[in-house]
């Protein structure tokens, strides 16, 4: 079936860096302010419809041009079936002067304000090699489950390619101004040294336990956000868990929109006071705190 109307995109560009998405380093023979035009390369056999490939040319020759080094995503058309998955169709262009193959990518859909629509990782290996400077066409298929948003426009939207951030360490102003240059050092070299978190997964990492004179328990936790948003804590009760697996301090925190950033771990230290100390002489040489479910 052809376009509905083949006379225009329906979706926006988007662009990375080679370089980015394929983690090597090209070197080409021009200059950055090249503007590079994208030949069209359609797969043997891939086309439904012989009239479709005059179709791709003209909207091909619509796209902008590229600079040096880039892979760009342009979206061609969207449809919802009847079983709410979503087709996109997009132009996969490279301006790089050597052929290209990709392997496996994240691809998110992205809304006119920057909403994310739907997110999935895609196997991109029947798209084959794409030539130098060229543009493939080729099909995007997101489940319902790989859907966020009830409401998907016709018009407006881009495809993206997710890259992948490095999980970095976020320090709150107060704790900026109050720690050692070596102690930040620490603190880096260990998130460094970490798993980060799951995509969009949010988890909590004991640090430093200490107990003052009077009873009362300082506990530091690394807060891990490894969701591509920033998120907000109004309040978080904890519960605390020495080596031997007993409760040693539980209680709830007000944390008033304490923010951490997206993709970063922020460390913070609670204060149990001596009454809420359930535990003497816990046994600290491995310990965890978790979030209470009351």
């Amino acid at each position: 079936m052809l376009f509905k109307d083949k006379n225009r995109k329906k979706g926006k560009d988007s662009v990375v860096m080679s370089n980015d998405l394929l983690n090597e380093n090209v070197q080409q023979d021009v200059t950055g302010d090249e503007d590079i035009k994208t030949e069209l390369s359609i797969l043997p056999d891939w086309l439904d419809a012989p009239e479709k490939e005059y179709v791709y040319r003209f909207l091909n020759n619509e796209c902008p041009p590229l600079k040096p080094n880039q892979i760009s995503l342009s979206g061609i058309e969207l449809e919802q079936d009847s079983d709410g998955d979503i087709i996109v169709t997009a132009f996969i262009r490279s301006s790089l002067n050597k052929p290209i193959r990709l392997e496996t990518a994240t691809l998110v859909l992205i809304g006119e304000n920057g909403e994310r629509l739907a997110r999935k990782v895609f196997d991109f290996t029947d798209l084959g090699e794409i030539p130098p400077r060229s543009s493939r066409p080729w099909y995007f298929i997101f489940s319902s489950d790989e859907i966020y948003s009830e409401s998907i426009p016709k018009e407006g939207w881009k495809l993206a390619f997710e890259l992948q951030k490095d999980h970095s360490l976020d320090l709150d102003s107060s704790w900026e101004q109050s720690l050692s240059t070596e102690d930040k050092e620490k603190l880096q070299q260990l998130i460094g040294s970490l798993q980060p978190p799951n995509t969009g997964e949010v988890n909590f990492m004991g640090y430093q336990a200490k107990q003052a004179e009077n009873g009362d328990l300082h506990i530091t936790i690394l807060i891990r956000n490894g969701s591509d948003n920033n998120i907000s804590i109004e309040s978080l009760p904890l519960t605390v868990e020495d080596a031997e697996g007993d409760v040693v301090a539980k209680g709830g925190f007000q944390m008033n929109g304490f923010e951490v950033k997206a993709n970063t771990t922020k460390p913070w230290t609670f204060i149990f006071p001596s009454s809420l100390v359930t535990k003497e002489n816990p046994n600290f040489s491995n310990w965890r705190a978790y979030p209470s479910n009351n």
